[in-house]
Protein backbone atom coordinates (compact mmCIF):
# COMPACT_ATOMS: atom_id res chain seq x y z
CA UNK A 1 0.00 0.00 0.00
CA UNK A 2 1.58 3.70 -0.87
CA UNK A 3 1.20 6.76 0.85
CA UNK A 4 -1.76 8.12 -0.70
CA UNK A 5 -3.45 4.65 0.06
CA UNK A 6 -2.64 4.99 3.53
CA UNK A 7 -3.48 8.35 3.87
CA UNK A 8 -7.11 7.43 2.58
CA UNK A 9 -7.21 4.80 4.52
CA UNK A 10 -6.74 6.56 7.70
CA UNK A 11 -9.81 8.53 7.32
CA UNK A 12 -7.50 11.43 6.90
CA UNK A 13 -9.55 13.14 3.93
CA UNK A 14 -12.92 14.28 4.50
CA UNK A 15 -15.18 16.08 2.12
CA UNK A 16 -18.04 18.32 3.66
CA UNK A 17 -17.43 22.60 3.86
CA UNK A 18 -14.47 23.62 5.75
CA UNK A 19 -12.42 26.71 5.86
CA UNK A 20 -8.59 26.17 5.66
CA UNK A 21 -5.57 27.89 7.63
CA UNK A 22 -5.16 30.26 4.73
CA UNK A 23 -8.99 31.26 4.75
CA UNK A 24 -10.08 29.64 1.83
CA UNK A 25 -13.30 27.34 1.73
CA UNK A 26 -12.73 23.85 0.70
CA UNK A 27 -15.13 21.27 -0.18
CA UNK A 28 -12.52 18.63 1.28
CA UNK A 29 -10.02 18.70 4.25
CA UNK A 30 -6.76 16.66 5.01
CA UNK A 31 -6.15 16.25 8.37
CA UNK A 32 -3.15 14.66 8.36
CA UNK A 33 -2.97 14.44 12.27
CA UNK A 34 -5.51 11.66 11.61
CA UNK A 35 -2.51 9.69 9.37
CA UNK A 36 0.56 10.71 11.52
CA UNK A 37 -0.75 9.39 14.93
CA UNK A 38 -0.57 6.17 13.45
CA UNK A 39 3.03 5.23 13.71
CA UNK A 40 3.27 3.16 10.95
CA UNK A 41 2.11 5.83 8.63
CA UNK A 42 4.37 8.07 10.48
CA UNK A 43 7.12 6.20 9.71
CA UNK A 44 6.19 5.90 6.06
CA UNK A 45 5.98 9.42 5.78
CA UNK A 46 9.71 9.96 7.55
CA UNK A 47 11.30 6.88 5.40
CA UNK A 48 9.99 8.59 2.41
CA UNK A 49 10.99 12.66 3.75
CA UNK A 50 14.24 11.25 4.55
CA UNK A 51 15.43 10.85 1.06
CA UNK A 52 15.61 14.90 0.50
CA UNK A 53 17.73 15.27 3.94
CA UNK A 54 20.88 15.90 3.26
CA UNK A 55 23.10 17.51 6.38
CA UNK A 56 20.23 20.00 7.31
CA UNK A 57 19.11 20.52 10.36
CA UNK A 58 15.05 19.65 10.27
CA UNK A 59 12.36 22.34 11.82
CA UNK A 60 8.40 21.47 11.82
CA UNK A 61 5.64 24.21 13.10
CA UNK A 62 3.66 23.27 15.50
CA UNK A 63 1.66 21.45 16.14
CA UNK A 64 1.22 19.29 12.71
CA UNK A 65 4.39 19.14 11.57
CA UNK A 66 6.13 18.91 15.02
CA UNK A 67 5.58 14.97 14.94
CA UNK A 68 6.80 14.62 11.59
CA UNK A 69 9.72 16.56 12.08
CA UNK A 70 10.46 14.12 15.24
CA UNK A 71 10.09 11.46 13.11
CA UNK A 72 12.06 12.57 10.65
CA UNK A 73 14.86 13.50 12.98
CA UNK A 74 14.64 10.11 14.16
CA UNK A 75 15.29 8.47 10.73
CA UNK A 76 17.64 10.42 9.96
CA UNK A 77 19.55 10.80 12.71
CA UNK A 78 19.24 15.11 12.31
CA UNK A 79 18.70 17.14 14.67
CA UNK A 80 15.45 19.48 15.16
CA UNK A 81 13.84 22.84 15.92
CA UNK A 82 10.41 23.56 16.41
CA UNK A 83 9.02 26.78 15.26
CA UNK A 84 5.71 28.31 17.32
CA UNK A 85 2.85 29.83 16.13
CA UNK A 86 3.06 32.35 18.92
CA UNK A 87 5.69 33.23 21.55
CA UNK A 88 4.96 32.01 25.26
CA UNK A 89 4.24 34.59 27.79
CA UNK A 90 6.93 33.45 29.88
CA UNK A 91 10.13 31.72 29.84
CA UNK A 92 12.36 32.95 26.62
CA UNK A 93 8.92 33.98 24.94
CA UNK A 94 11.22 32.81 21.56
CA UNK A 95 9.43 31.50 18.91
CA UNK A 96 12.02 28.53 18.21
CA UNK A 97 12.41 25.61 20.44
CA UNK A 98 16.05 24.38 19.86
CA UNK A 99 19.45 25.97 18.44
CA UNK A 100 20.61 27.31 15.25
CA UNK A 101 23.42 28.47 14.43
CA UNK A 102 24.74 31.44 12.30
CA UNK A 103 24.40 29.57 8.14
CA UNK A 104 23.07 26.41 9.51
CA UNK A 105 20.88 24.98 7.02
CA UNK A 106 17.27 24.05 8.09
CA UNK A 107 14.70 22.19 5.88
CA UNK A 108 11.48 22.61 6.70
CA UNK A 109 8.36 20.40 6.87
CA UNK A 110 4.72 20.70 6.89
CA UNK A 111 1.46 18.17 6.92
CA UNK A 112 -0.71 19.75 4.41
CA UNK A 113 0.17 23.22 2.50
CA UNK A 114 -2.22 25.40 0.34
CA UNK A 115 -1.05 28.97 -0.27
CA UNK A 116 2.01 28.65 1.72
CA UNK A 117 1.39 31.39 4.52
CA UNK A 118 2.28 29.61 7.47
CA UNK A 119 5.41 27.98 6.05
CA UNK A 120 6.57 31.19 4.54
CA UNK A 121 6.14 32.98 7.84
CA UNK A 122 8.05 29.91 9.59
CA UNK A 123 10.88 30.07 7.33
CA UNK A 124 11.12 34.09 8.05
CA UNK A 125 11.47 33.26 11.69
CA UNK A 126 14.40 30.72 11.07
CA UNK A 127 15.95 33.32 8.47
CA UNK A 128 15.79 35.81 11.43
CA UNK A 129 17.30 33.39 13.45
CA UNK A 130 20.52 33.29 11.01
CA UNK A 131 19.50 30.42 9.88
CA UNK A 132 19.41 29.21 5.75
CA UNK A 133 16.03 27.98 4.61
CA UNK A 134 15.97 26.55 0.92
CA UNK A 135 13.57 23.69 1.02
CA UNK A 136 10.57 22.70 2.15
CA UNK A 137 9.28 19.58 2.14
CA UNK A 138 5.10 18.25 2.62
CA UNK A 139 3.00 15.77 3.22
CA UNK A 140 0.28 16.69 0.99
CA UNK A 141 0.17 19.74 -1.46
CA UNK A 142 -2.97 20.99 -2.15
CA UNK A 143 -1.95 22.55 -5.36
CA UNK A 144 -3.69 26.24 -4.74
CA UNK A 145 -0.11 28.34 -5.31
CA UNK A 146 2.18 27.20 -2.72
CA UNK A 147 4.91 26.38 -5.09
CA UNK A 148 4.59 30.07 -7.15
CA UNK A 149 4.48 31.95 -3.27
CA UNK A 150 7.32 29.94 -1.76
CA UNK A 151 9.48 30.18 -5.33
CA UNK A 152 8.90 33.98 -4.56
CA UNK A 153 10.51 33.77 -0.99
CA UNK A 154 13.17 31.38 -2.23
CA UNK A 155 12.12 28.33 -1.37
CA UNK A 156 11.70 25.29 -2.98
CA UNK A 157 8.86 22.91 -2.16
CA UNK A 158 8.76 19.18 -2.61
CA UNK A 159 5.70 17.67 -1.98
CA UNK A 160 5.17 13.40 -1.59
CA UNK A 161 1.96 14.00 -2.50
CA UNK A 162 -0.19 16.38 -5.02
CA UNK A 163 -3.77 16.51 -3.93
CA UNK A 164 -4.68 15.58 -7.53
CA UNK A 165 -3.45 12.38 -7.28
CA UNK A 166 -4.91 11.68 -3.82
CA UNK A 167 -8.34 12.67 -4.82
CA UNK A 168 -8.14 11.35 -8.25
CA UNK A 169 -8.25 7.76 -6.24
CA UNK A 170 -12.05 8.74 -5.39
CA UNK A 171 -13.37 8.74 -8.79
Amino acid sequence: MDLEDLIIKSGAVMFGDFTLASGRRSNYYISIKKAVTNPFILKKIAEAMAKYIGNEKISGIELGSVPIAVALALETMRPYVIVRKESKEHGTKDLVEGDIQKNEEIILVEDVITTGGSVIRAAKILRDHGAIVKKVIVVVDREEGAKENLAKENLELIPLIKVSSLLSKYK
